[in-house]
């Protein structure tokens, strides 16, 4: 579960502009850490299946939106991809 204090960072860190949270960038670094952690969750209790269902959820909602950022802007894109250490 993400804090919300580590939710306010991770939406400081890639905001765009000063009251922005619904970016595309906002979005994929928020689902990112989520993402890892709870692939650390996972590691963990393996036999963890509902959670791992989430997972893939989100890993599938955050390619997306990387889909729509490269269609848009693919310096943005780019940007993203190496700020946040994602493979693609």
């Amino acid at each position: 579960m993400i804090t919300k204090e580590v939710k306010t960072q991770v939406i400081n860190d890639n905001a765009t502009h000063e009251k922005d949270t619904g970016s595309p960038e906002v979005q994929i670094a928020i689902l990112t850490q989520r993402i890892r952690e709870l692939t650390a969750h996972l590691k963990n209790h393996p036999n963890d299946d509902h959670s791992r269902l989430g997972m893939y959820k989100m890993v599938g909602k955050r390619r997306r939106l990387l889909d729509y950022l490269a269609k848009k802007d693919i310096e943005r894109y780019r940007a993203i991809i190496a700020k946040l250490n994602i493979r693609k």
